[in-house]
């Protein structure tokens, strides 16, 4: 049997969630008939906070829509360095939508609230790139699954300085199942946000994106317009509607799987990660001291059935999910612990 732990997309729909998925009333979406569809938008609008949301394909889509939706072309959208829209989204707020970014970099993906002061830029004129959001992603994934401090700080300043805030949570379902806050003290502070269902919660595809009435509105107008509207797809939209119902609870499982395989990674090999900074489902482990590359350790570990991956030259990314129980998890960490002693 292999244990895949290379991301919490690989999660594969239950029983239940197939049976959801089998049962669902449908109807076209591009004429906003499919009541499934709708019934997602309008429940996971409510649960964080806005007036209307937007089931779209990938997290990616929600983030490209939501950014445009805040910044325009030729404007300029400030984000953490190793942000997922400016590392992992190819490009395509620039490629698509015509926004520029420029970055600060902090330890696991931070806000930096003196650094993000210093590259507001506002409309100095016909010659500099205007500030028209600040972006912020949590939690962090290439942060390791950091929950972002300073949220609320960066908020009010964005807010004081009539700046919106777009939110890439992607696992924010993780930030708040770890800290205790309901999400939508998460939302509700940004002008659009992307939460994805085909994480953490187990669903097949998609992410929503929240915003207001109008910036729904046009949102919705760009995903036709880029080819992503979609028809009967009240199956998938059933899906999400099963995951945040049966799914979100037990997060605190992939939370607590991610800080026992750290545990084990650390007594392995000291410095490479540290517990205590595992804060949710994902575990980055650096291998820089143990004469091991990452490439190394993931085609041995393939080898003994056991699937992870990496962010970089040095840096082993493990990332726990529904599909891993405590046992593979810790079949998982034996094997890498081993590998990189």
């Amino acid at each position: 049997m292999t244990i895949d732990l290379r991301s919490d997309t690989v999660t594969r729909p239950s029983a239940g969630m197939l049976a959801a998925m089998t049962a669902a009333p449908v109807g076209d979406d591009v004429y906003g008939e499919d009541p499934t569809i709708n019934q997602l938008e309008e429940t996971v609008a409510g649960l964080l906070g806005h007036e209307a949301g937007l089931f779209t394909v990938t997290g990616s889509l929600a983030n490209v829509l939501g950014v445009m939706a805040l910044v325009p072309r030729g404007g300029e959208v400030l984000c953490e360095a190793s942000a997922h829209i400016v590392r992992a989204e190819l490009g395509s707020h620039a490629a698509v939508s015509g926004v520029m970014t420029r970055t600060w970099s902090a330890p696991g993906g931070q806000i930096d609230l003196e650094q993000i002061r210093a590259l507001i830029a506002p409309n100095l004129g016909p010659y500099f790139v205007t500030t028209a959001a600040v972006s912020v992603e949590n939690t962090h994934n290439f942060g390791g699954g950091a929950i972002q401090q300073g949220y609320d700080a960066l908020a009010d300043e964005l807010d004081a300085r009539g700046l919106p805030l777009h939110l890439d949570g992607a696992r924010l379902w993780n930030a708040a199942m770890a800290t205790g806050r309901p999400a939508a003290s998460y939302t509700s502070r940004a002008a659009a946000a992307s939460v994805c269902l085909s994480k953490g919660l187990g669903a097949p595809v998609g992410s929503v994106l929240v915003g207001s009435t109008e910036l729904i509105r046009a949102a919705r107008v760009w995903r036709k317009r880029l080819g992503a509207g979609w028809r009967q797809a009240g199956v998938l939209a059933a899906a999400g509607l099963y995951a945040l119902e049966h799914n979100v609870e037990r997060l605190a499982e992939d939370h607590a799987n991610a800080r026992a395989i750290a545990e084990l990674l650390a007594d392995a090999a000291p410095g490479s990660v540290k517990p205590d900074q595992v804060e949710t489902n994902i575990v980055v482990a650096d291998l820089s001291a143990t004469g091991k590359s990452v490439a190394q350790v993931v085609e041995a570990a393939k080898a003994e059935g056991v699937l992870v991956g990496g962010v970089g030259a040095t840096q082993l990314r493990v990332v726990t999910h529904l599909d891993a129980s405590d046992a593979d998890c810790r079949t998982a960490a034996d094997t890498l612990a081993r590998l990189i002693s």
